[in-house]
């Protein structure tokens, strides 16, 4: 499927994806509402839209990657939202925004005769500037190969199913893991610290055996051991997929005490930093164990 395409939400992940589709030599309509954003997707080729409902009067195929599922609600069926653009066709929404959300999409606008996918990404900033982001993906098939080849200039799509909600529950799945790599990682290695071990030594030794995980091979050597707690990703976003997945399993009757704890780690960190970066999530360690996890410079 080609032609014009639409995308809104150019934050640290969504404007480097917009920007690789344009790269692709696609006309991309944009939309933000921070006129910055705007400035710098112009700056790189793409054509700024005035309004949401612009953008779906332009593109017969509109990404999303928005922070909430309230934004991504909003910004579908709010006043003067995508619903109701004459050229709309297939939504693809690479936000976090859950499965509820997710069925309620497709539910909705299958009305308006506007396929769905929910399409959502992980591999941080630096994978949407790589384009090696890996890409959850579910909805009809058909519409899912009808873009799988802009899809593929974004990343790896991986097709989990035809069933309204499949990659989003993926990615919750997902950021659960992910995080609680995080969690654990800043938990041992503080015990570690206040023990007399290096923090850059830990590291090593963790990479070289079997503790590895997310957080050793890259978020701690790339963010918490040179102390710029930078990652791209914020606190405050983990801490809300984290109550998605929760919210899923308790609906589901499921009890995992784990995950429930993970969800307190990342309210904390939220509570003590604020706006901040979720690699913060080592700071309340430092700070709770008296140590620093920044690289001592030494053997």
């Amino acid at each position: 499927m080609a032609g014009t395409l639409g995308f809104i939400g150019l934050g640290n992940i969504g404007l480097p994806m917009a920007a690789n589709l344009a790269g692709a030599g696609h006309e991309v309509v944009v939309f933000d509402t921070r006129q910055e954003a705007l400035e710098e997707a112009g700056d790189l080729g793409m054509v700024r839209a005035a309004n949401v409902r612009e953008v779906a009067e332009r593109a017969a195929v509109v990404f999303l990657s928005l922070p909430t599922p309230a934004i991504v609600e909003h910004v579908v069926f709010g006043a003067d939202g995508l619903v109701g653009g004459p050229g709309l066709r297939v939504l693809v929404d690479m936000s976090t925004s859950g499965p509820r959300t997710a069925r309620r999409l497709a539910e909705r606008l299958a009305a308006s005769g506007v396929a769905v996918l929910e399409a959502p990404v992980s591999g941080g900033v630096g994978g949407a500037r790589a384009a090696s982001l890996a890409i959850m993906v579910s909805g009809p098939r058909s519409t899912y190969e009808s873009v799988a080849d802009l899809l593929a200039q974004l990343g790896h799509p991986v097709f989990v199913g035809e069933g309204a909600g499949l990659a989003q529950t993926m990615k919750l799945v997902n950021n659960m893991v992910s995080g609680a790599a995080l969690v654990i990682t800043a938990e041992a290695m503080a015990m570690g610290a206040r023990a007399g071990l290096a923090p850059e030594v830990m590291v090593e030794v963790l990479n070289a055996g079997s503790g590895r995980n997310t957080a050793t091979l890259d978020k701690f050597p790339r963010s918490v051991l040179t102390g710029t707690y930078d990652y791209g990703f914020a606190a405050e976003l983990m801490f809300k997929d984290n109550m998605l997945f929760l919210d899923e399993a308790q609906e589901m009757g499921l009890d995992l005490p784990a995950c429930r704890e993970m969800g307190a780690r990342w309210a904390q960190t939220v509570q003590q930093f604020g706006a901040c970066d979720f690699t913060a999530i080592a700071r309340v360690m430092e700070q709770s164990a008296g140590v620093s996890l920044q690289a001592r410079g030494e053997a």
